[in-house]
């Protein structure tokens, strides 16, 4: 062997070895930007937090099919094919429509399009490269352990939301039925039942959405590792999708029972228990129907082979028959070298995966730069928060209503409230609350703390506007500085009126062209429209970290302004503190 041939045959592994570390390393970095970007959405929206789960299956399914892939077409039939420069250009143009995705992701992380943008071009690339390496028998073997992580990409709104209301004012109307029937008096009012204990309200949780969603996974999920047949799948599908609305049905039913023989409070501390009993029972029941609809093919497959006596024999001669050829598959039909070629035929020269890696990359560090480069003069607000051990005695939390939490999509949230009350001044007596809600740095967009203001949410709530006190500061204790606008509200039939008090601040704002706090209570509509996000973007807008606190003084009897002001600056005194920053904020 000639000093030539050394360093080639030594080289081969090692460049083999390269080659497969960097296609690794391009398909998880590609694979986990997107999971990263849908995650807020994972973690913020319960009806999504099984997405958390899904990138593990399809990742399991995709391992499995491995175990049993075919033998997969040449690579030298598709070399410069048109098929396969139809490829290239489709893989360059995703690669570079991931630099605006990207961009608009971080000013709006919780535009829902965006994400199934997203998701598309991660599934096509990775398509692309399994065509690449197989064709069409690798395409048709993997495309479902890809297209199975679109069930973790959440429904767009125009999708999702006509299904919500359906479902909820479907099931509201099925409780209310049912307990009037059993001797309940209940009247439906939308998707609210009202009782002689109160309103009962019918959520998103409650009118099946939430386990709709995750019966569409289980139901994808076993169908694939039970490898039914199509229809079979759709009727698993199904079958799971009945399941969970049939027991939300009897959920529903059971909170509005309980509501009405043992009071509200009792509603809220079964409330979440009955949801996880329900997912068990989706979980058991799609199992169930799994087997059987597996058992139906097995014994389809017997009748197709042999006679009914001979069934079972026949059964196990095209188990074995199909053993033989799996075996054959995964050994190649001339040995070990065809073994080799089918392998060597997933990898590309590593050098178009490091451009192609260096590209994403680079893609990461533009889009987060884009807007750096407006905050170079950014000024940090000193920030606060509700010491909630400071409230008067006997207040009481409410449970943050489904619909609320979908729009604010806040990190940290909390709803209050407290009787007050003064025999020698009965006119200031009141019902407060108080609403405190924060939002991360880069959580979600800045226009979800501004959806979040008394002249939007009180007259969608049938409450009229009939004045604007202006704005002034309010002092703590410790010192601390809240600007605070001030507007009243009379509702229709009612003598009392509602003060309402809303502040926003932002952790950080520009000098030279600021957002403060005041003027985003003056009116300013959030623009959701793609004009309004696209200059959002332009200005390289994004959230920086932000927190509302509203505080509602609703009084029985007529209160003047001056008195209202004053028990909300007793408020603002007791109950905010400054926040202290840790050495590295």
């Amino acid at each position: 062997m000639s000093a030539a041939q050394i360093p080639a045959k030594v080289s081969r592994p090692f460049l083999r070895r390269f080659s497969i570390a960097v296609v690794t390393v391009f398909f998880f970095f590609l694979w986990f930007v997107l999971c990263r970007d849908l995650s807020g959405e994972w973690s913020v929206n319960e009806q999504y937090n099984y997405g958390w789960f899904v990138p593990f299956f399809a990742l399991y399914l995709f391992w499995l099919r491995w175990e049993d892939r075919p033998t997969g077409e040449s690579r030298k039939e598709k070399v410069g094919s048109r098929k396969c420069i139809a490829a290239i250009v489709i893989t360059i143009f995703v690669l570079l429509l991931l630099l605006p995705v990207r961009v608009f992701e971080i000013g709006n992380p919780d535009w829902r399009p965006l994400g199934w943008i997203h998701a598309a071009a991660v599934a096509t690339l990775t398509l692309i490269y399994i065509w690449y390496a197989g064709g069409k028998p690798w395409l048709r073997h993997f495309a479902f352990p890809i297209a199975f992580f679109f069930v973790a990409v959440p429904w767009i709104s125009p999708v999702e939301e006509p299904i919500m209301q359906g479902l909820m004012r479907a099931v509201a109307a099925v409780a209310a039925e049912t307990v009037t029937l059993f001797g309940i008096p209940a009247q439906l009012q939308g998707n609210l039942i009202r009782l002689s204990s109160g309103l009962v309200g019918v959520n998103e949780a409650c009118s099946g959405v939430r386990s709709l969603q995750t019966s569409l996974m289980i139901g994808l999920l076993f169908g694939e590792l039970k490898r039914l047949s199509i229809l079979h799948r759709l009727v698993l599908v199904a079958g799971a999708i009945f399941i969970a609305l049939a027991a939300n049905f009897l959920r529903a039913i059971f909170l509005v029972w309980i509501a009405a023989s043992k009071g509200l409070s009792e509603t809220n501390r079964w409330h979440d228990s009955a949801g996880y009993i329900i997912v068990g029972l989706v979980v058991i029941g799609s199992i169930v129907l799994a087997s059987l609809l597996g058992r139906q093919k097995v014994e389809s497959r017997i009748e197709r082979v042999g006679r009914p006596q001979d069934g079972r024999a026949a059964y196990e001669g095209e188990r074995t028959g199909e053993s033989e050829s799996k075996s054959k598959v995964g050994s190649g039909d001339s040995g070990p070298s065809a073994l080799r070629d089918r392998t060597s035929s997933f990898i590309l020269h590593p050098s178009s995966f490091a451009a192609a890696l260096f590209w994403l990359i680079a893609v990461e560090f533009a889009a987060a730069g884009w807007y750096r480069a407006h905050e170079h003069n950014l000024i940090s607000r000193s920030t606060w928060k509700v010491s909630w051990d400071r409230l008067p005695s006997g207040f009481r939390a409410i449970k943050i209503a489904e619909d609320v939490r979908q729009t604010l999509r806040f990190d940290e949230g909390r709803e209050v409230f407290w009787q007050t009350s003064d025999p020698s001044a009965p006119e200031l007596s009141s019902t407060d609350y108080l609403f405190f809600f924060r939002w991360e740095p880069g959580g979600s967009s800045v226009v979800r703390a501004r959806a979040h203001r008394p002249d939007i949410c009180l007259p969608s709530a049938g409450w009229e506007q009939i004045a604007d006190r202006g704005a002034k500061n309010y002092v703590a204790r410790d010192g601390t500085v809240l600007p605070v606008r001030h507007i009243a509200f009379k509702r229709e039939g009612r003598r009392g009126v509602a003060h309402a008090f809303f502040c926003l601040q932002e952790d950080k704002v520009h000098s030279e062209e600021p957002r403060p706090d005041l003027a985003l209570a003056q009116g300013v509509q959030p623009d959701w429209s793609m004009r309004g996000r696209t200059e959002a973007v332009k200005n390289g807008v994004r959230n920086l970290g932000q927190q509302v606190l509203e505080v509602v003084i609703l009084s029985a009897q007529p209160l003047d302004d001056g008195k209202a002001e004053e028990k909300f600056a007793t408020i603002v005194r007791d109950v905010i503190k400054a926040e202290l920053k840790s050495a590295t904020d």
